[in-house]
């Protein structure tokens, strides 16, 4: 059982599935996959712009990740 605080920290649900394997005498426990992120349209609070928000949890980009997931769109 993992403690409610790592489960959100890593955004993870009751019954997700994690690989486990032993590394230098410890347990190493990893995500199966992601899960698809529901994302709504929220007002920026210092923009006053719409924005999207996949939550307080989702995991953060950095600039060169948006720009590679950018580069593709037309």
């Amino acid at each position: 059982v993992l403690p409610g605080p790592i489960r959100r920290k890593l955004g993870l649900r009751t019954g997700d599935p994690l690989d486990a394997k032993v590394e230098g005498g410890r347990i190493v426990l990893t995500p199966r996959s992601t899960r698809a992120r529901k994302v709504s349209i929220v007002v920026d609070p210092i923009t006053g712009l719409p924005v999207l928000s996949a939550g307080p949890n989702a995991q953060l980009l950095s600039s060169k990740q948006v720009y590679e997931i950018l580069s593709d769109f037309p």
